[in-house]
């Protein structure tokens, strides 16, 4: 068994937290909990003929009072960044953030995780913008930790990036 360390990289409120408990409890909660420092959840996954241990570092979120603790990020072997779809202002946090974890950790993969999709009328995202990044190179998935749509093909995406990179 080889072991992974992810973190969760994002803004205040875009689902971090949700996203880990419906992955790894099968679980969702409408109460809102702010993450104070680090949380670690872990899970296992198989992947080809590998099993995987999946440590997922669930980090508080960035805003314009609080940044990210770079000694969170050292030693990961590939990060998750969230974005609330209906604000736009976190696709901008999560481009800084992947600045943040590629200068703490290297180049390490990564998935862009469009999250909270059950609310994809209400999405201020640019489609234009959304498709400019997929040019780039950083692959793009949409997400909702509510109704569990794409989780666990995101996270097991990541890990397929990570065992294979």
């Amino acid at each position: 068994m080889i072991q992974k360390k992810i973190c969760m990289l994002g803004g205040f409120a875009v689902g971090k937290t949700s996203l880990v408990a419906r992955f790894v409890h099968s679980r969702f909660s409408e109460k809102y909990l702010t993450s104070i420092g680090v949380k670690v959840e872990r899970k296992s996954l198989e992947i080809g003929l590998q099993e995987v241990n999946l440590m997922l570092w669930d980090i508080y979120g960035e805003d314009d009072f609080q940044k990210i603790r770079t000694s969170y990020l050292k030693g990961s072997h590939g990060f998750l960044l969230v974005v609330d779809g209906t604000r736009k202002a976190t696709l901008e946090i999560a481009r800084r953030l992947r600045g943040s974890a590629e200068e703490a950790a290297g180049q390490v993969p990564f998935v862009l995780a469009l999250n909270k999709s059950d609310l994809e009328d209400a999405w201020e995202l640019d489609e234009a913008e959304l498709k400019a990044l997929e040019t780039a190179g950083w692959p793009i998935v949409r997400t909702s930790a509510k109704s569990g749509a794409g989780v666990e093909e995101t996270f097991r995406e990541l890990a397929r990036r990570m065992v294979a990179g």
